[in-house]
């Protein structure tokens, strides 16, 4: 059934989770028939970069982008003027289109979504993403002993916990999530109220079959890869969560049995930090690589990997964390060496035999992984991205979410 959306998210469009994780559910969802006010905050160096291919993105599929920049200074000062922002557009907005459902990706937007739903009775979709207050303290943003941030951090609690029990649907990335949150008191009767959706990969783009073989020898020959090299991959920022000093302790592993191996970065971190810890831990300049390029062209850059590589900090917030990379990884068919503690990961790893989840970050557990290669199975890994993280899947859950909420509004 058609109606009209409001989609709020604090993360820009521009910015690469836009285009991977809000963009393609939005434009799945729009040709089932919903029509989309989507707000979103940007970054003014990648607004500037990349609007114009957003807009021709946002127009061709009849959605509405109403864009702000984001405020960065001073500290949390700035993020309540734009949530301040944020609800004023969208109170604006409401007068004119009327809107069934507020979709909220992650706490702030939920501020106003909670707010539209008490002030109009419009449907509030609680899109968590995370354990959002604990992954402040947790990625060390949020220093509780300092008493402003404790204050801070009491004040998202309380507001977690009204948005669980007020929202009528709340998305989880992880079942590990979701298991977490009807374990806690007083919320043990939200389990049909929670769908899980995983951060999905479109499986049109991240083919193998469908790499342009002359870009692929293009990106191979411009970072001085041969067909002989042993690729180890990173995709992704690096930023809180990403064990960086563990991954190259890996790699310098991988280095002492292939000395041949290359770690190529595709990243937009600046290759000055990944290179000046490399250095630290004894790698030469010669065996990293770092290339940043749009989220249209990263499958190219993986089909360059002979295996690929993330370790993130197994901390309490991380069990509702689904890292994107890991679908697109598994249907490029690329070997995944991850660490076990963050939401689904190790288990999705374990049950479609896509690689190596360790539990330490010691060399015997490096050892261990060796062992993966001879028995990877390249097709298995594929099927799982298709069973867990297919695009066409998640934007099904969305749509079956969209279609419960309208039929209780009507």
């Amino acid at each position: 059934m058609s109606c009209n959306v409001l989609y709020l998210s604090y993360d820009g469009m521009t910015d690469p989770l836009g285009q991977s994780q809000v963009l393609p559910y939005i434009i799945g969802l729009s040709k089932k028939g919903y029509r989309f006010h989507l707000i979103s905050f940007e970054k003014p160096d990648r607004f500037a970069k990349f609007k114009d291919e957003i807009q021709v993105l946002c127009d061709k599929n009849d959605i509405t982008w109403h864009h702000r920049i984001y405020t960065k200074k001073p500290p949390l000062l700035s993020t309540l003027y734009d949530v301040w922002r944020m609800r004023q557009l969208s109170l604006k907005l409401n007068k004119t289109y009327h809107f069934s459902i507020v979709h909220c990706r992650s706490y702030l937007s939920a501020m106003v979504g909670l707010a539209m739903k008490m002030k109009f009775k419009t449907k509030f979709l609680f899109d968590m993403r995370g354990f959002w207050a604990d992954e402040r303290v947790d990625g060390k943003i949020w220093n509780i002993k300092n008493p402003i941030f404790k204050l801070v951090y009491s004040f998202f609690k309380r507001k977690e916990r009204k948005f669980f029990l007020e929202a009528d649907h709340v998305i989880s990335l992880t079942y590990a999530g979701k298991e977490e949150i009807i374990s806690w008191k007083g919320l043990e009767h939200l389990n049909n109220k929670i769908e899980v959706i995983p951060c999905c990969a479109d499986l049109t783009l991240f083919d193998p079959k469908q790499v342009d073989t002359k870009k692929r020898e293009s990106y191979a020959e411009e970072l001085a890869i041969s067909p002989t090299d042993f690729v180890l991959g990173y995709v992704g920022s690096i930023g809180t969560w990403y064990m960086l000093d563990e991954m190259l302790g890996y790699f310098r592993y991988q280095l002492s049995q292939k000395p041949n191996s290359i770690f190529l970065f595709v990243t937009g971190e600046s290759p000055s930090t990944i290179l000046s810890k490399a250095s630290e831990l004894g790698i030469e300049e010669k065996s990293i690589r770092v290339i940043s390029v749009l989220h249209k062209e990263v499958a190219t850059c993986i089909s360059l990997f002979s295996a690929s590589i993330f370790f993130i900090k197994p901390t309490f917030s991380k069990k509702a964390s689904s890292p994107t990379k890991q679908g697109e990884l598994m249907a490029m068919g690329i070997p995944i060496i991850c660490n076990a503690g963050v939401g689904d990961t190790a288990k999705v790893v374990n049950d479609y035999q896509a690689g190596y989840a360790i539990n330490n970050f010691e060399t015997s557990d490096f050892e261990s992984i060796d062992l993966l290669f001879p028995n990877f199975n390249k097709s298995n890994c594929q099927n799982g991205a298709k069973e867990f993280y297919s695009l066409d899947q998640g934007v099904a859950r969305y749509q079956s979410v969209y279609s419960k909420l309208i039929s209780a509004r009507e």
